[in-house]
Parts: C-alpha cells; structure tokens; sequence
C-alpha cells in the first residue's frame, strides 16, 4: 500500500472512531459488586476486551456518560469507579478501585448473562487525575504475580499528582497512549511530556485545539468552581484516538494499528518537536498567571 492511500485509509478509520460503532449499548450499574460506578456494554458477546477508566478530579463518572458509550459501541466494555471525588482524593485509592473494577468485569458475566470480558483483553485509562490514577493501576497490577494484567494503559491530559505518575511509569513494560493539550508544556496542571518521558513504551499525541479540561461532558457550574469547559471537539478526536489505540491492542486488529505508533500522522494531531526548548518553572507560573 502506498504512502498516501495509506494516510487516506488512516482519516477514513479516524473519522468512522468519531462516530457511534456498530453496537447497541447496554449501562449497568458496579453498586451491583459493591463499588460505586457504572459499565457499558456491547448489547452482547463473549471474551469481549474491557477498560477501566478513572475520571478527573471533582468530576463524576456522569460527565464521560458519552465518552463510555462510545466505547461500548466499538464492542469495548468500558466502567469507571465513581469514588475519590471529594476536594482532596487519593490517587492511589482510585488506582486501587480501578483494579478492583477490572475484577468485576472480568469475573463476572454482565448484562443479561450474554456479555463476558476476556481476563487478557484488559486496559486502564482515565483522565486527568484519573490518568494519573490508572498508570499507577497498569504498574500495581504488573507487579500482582499471577491475576489480571492490563495490556495496555491510556493517560488522557494527565494532572499532577502526588506521588507522581512518572515513579510508576519508569517501570511500566505495557504499551500506553499519553494525550496532551498544545499548551501543556507551559502549564502548571499537567505532566504528560514528563510522563511520556519516563514510560519507555509509551506514545505521545498532541491533539491540535485540545482543552485538557473538556474532555468531562456537560460541565455545568464548570465556571463557578473555576474549572474549563467541555469541549465537544475535544470529546470526539480523544474518544477516536483511545478507540482505535484500544482496538489494536486489545483484540489485535492491525487495521488500527497505526493509532499506536509514535510517528504516524493521524488526523487533529500534531507530532511533538523534539528541538524545543525546555519549559523552566517560572515561565509556567508566568503562563498561568496570563
């Protein structure tokens, strides 16, 4: 195949992953195993690939409703643990309910009896703090002995947190997908650049136009606490891009191959420049004062 049929097969696969997938979706509810939260399901199907996904601080699991579904139309059982959401939550508590959702879904047949989650077709992803939280998820997990062990791990626009998510990600030997915003480099917030750095098998993707903040859905008092937006745009270029990362990993399929390599130009992306300069801490402060 050549080079530009190649680019046009890759924009036509990105703008479907935009898109609705082929199935019909089922919400369930964790409480059912004794966590709060929620999973989506494909309507049915066996040894199905399943992601537990962390969501971003003082932002329930309501606010990534779509961004789940999405998922789950793609035939990827997607649930996130609604705990941690208070002022001051633990990473690592998250990290660990995280792991205990990959538990569920993988242990037990879901939905009507129809629907069951391969043990090896796992992932962890999350947002913002939840990022943070699921590379300390993918690295606890790793290190369990015999169990559950993620494939694969995705960071969308990682916070800063403390303990740092790059201490984990020195060692982590799985494949992972690093989203960042195209002012990350000079914001306090995030340490995708850095994360990205220390996770040796990691990619990096910078999605042109991106609001780290919006990828969260109907953020309604968003302004009143303080916090960005959602971002409709946002929403649909990261839902394609974890999509297609996850399909490649999780079930094989070399037709998305691409969403996972580090050098291919994928649509509403821009590749890091490896020249620049570094960012000193003084000239962040100085962009989040602006």
């Amino acid at each position: 195949m050549g080079y530009g049929r190649g680019v046009a097969r890759t924009r036509k696969l990105f703008a479907a992953l935009t898109r609705r997938g082929p199935n019909k979706v089922l919400r369930g509810d964790l409480a059912f195993a004794g966590i709060p939260g929620v999973v989506y399901t494909p309507e049915s199907g066996f040894n199905l690939p399943g992601v537990a996904f962390g969501h971003d601080w003082l932002t329930d699991v309501g606010h990534y409703h779509r961004t789940l579904e999405h998922l789950a139309s793609w035939g990827i059982v997607a649930a996130a643990p609604d705990t941690e959401r208070g002022v001051a939550p633990s990473v690592l508590n998250l990290a660990y309910d995280l792991g205990t959702t990959l538990d569920i879904i993988a242990g037990v047949r879901l939905g009507p009896g129809q629907i069951s989650v391969h043990p090896t077709k796992l992932a962890v992803a999350g947002h913002g703090f939840g990022a943070a939280a699921a590379v300390f998820a993918a690295a606890g997990l790793a290190g369990t002995g015999p169990g559950l062990h993620p494939k694969a791990a995705a960071a969308l626009f990682p916070a800063v947190t403390k303990p740092p998510s790059q201490q984990p990600a020195a060692g982590l030997k799985i494949p992972g997908l690093v989203l960042a915003a195209p002012d990350d480099a000079q914001s306090l917030r995030t340490d995708a650049l850095e994360l990205a750095q220390a996770w040796e098998g990691s990619v990096l993707k910078i999605v042109a136009k991106a609001k780290a903040s919006g990828l969260a859905e109907k953020r309604r008092f968003s302004r009143v606490l303080g916090l960005p937006g959602s971002s409709s745009s946002t929403q649909r270029t990261v839902r394609a891009l974890l999509t297609g990362f996850l399909l490649f990993h999780l079930t094989g399929d070399k037709a998305y191959r691409e969403f996972s390599e580090a050098d291919a130009a994928l649509p509403k992306t821009q590749q890091p420049d490896p020249d620049a300069p570094a960012v000193t801490p003084e000239e962040r402060i100085v962009a989040l004062l602006k």
